[in-house]
């Protein structure tokens, strides 16, 4: 069986470890688990692993965040992954920060990201892993805040977050999305 899990970030130093790039953060700590190492490929830096018996395709677009929709339908034709087997990295601000949230389907809720994705595969129907990265910034200021750095405390308290996110993603490629979404959507 294969997997496409894909990291949403956009590259360049200027967005590294912010809010919005999450999905990068997580994507890079899968790899290191699982010795793999990104390479600049079409649309995306790119990293393949085994992981019990299934072969994982792991992608961080860089294509910029509003374009991620075009490397992931890119590498899952490539790669032959049904949707079913594709999982999305996002960044939630609905979410309270360091929850997790992981869902068969659903709407963009605003996210660039998400939405390109749903043009790109004409579905709003793939699963996804939201990290939540909290709503704590002055109304006007929703960029800044997504775009900008963890907090102290936050920055303290990411690694085991990330490290609870690369376990769901293991999860989600061995024991598939139901059981996936029992265990880690509660945490």
């Amino acid at each position: 069986m294969k997997y496409l899990i894909v990291g949403l970030g956009n590259p360049g130093n200027e967005y590294k470890h912010t809010r919005h790039n999450i999905g990068f953060d997580i994507a890079d700590a899968l790899a290191a688990q699982h010795g793999a190492m990104f390479s600049v490929q079409k649309l995306a830096e790119v990293a393949n692993y085994a992981f019990k018996g299934r072969q994982v395709c792991l992608i961080k677009p860089i294509t910029f965040m509003n374009l991620s929709g075009k490397a992931l339908r890119y590498w899952m034709q490539e790669m032959q992954v049904p949707l079913a087997n594709v999982l999305v990295l996002v960044d939630d601000l609905a979410i309270d920060f360091g929850k997790i949230r992981i869902k068969p389907s659903g709407s963009d809720a605003g996210h660039n990201g998400l939405k390109n994705i749903c043009e790109c595969l004409q579905t709003k129907d793939y699963p996804r892993l939201r990290f939540g990265i909290g709503s704590n910034f002055h109304k006007g200021k929703q960029v800044e805040y997504v775009l900008g750095n963890w907090t102290p405390n936050e920055a303290a308290e990411l690694p085991l977050l990330i490290d609870t996110a690369v376990k769901a993603c293991d999860s989600f490629v061995f024991k598939g999305l139901a059981l996936t979404m029992n265990e880690f959507s509660k945490k």
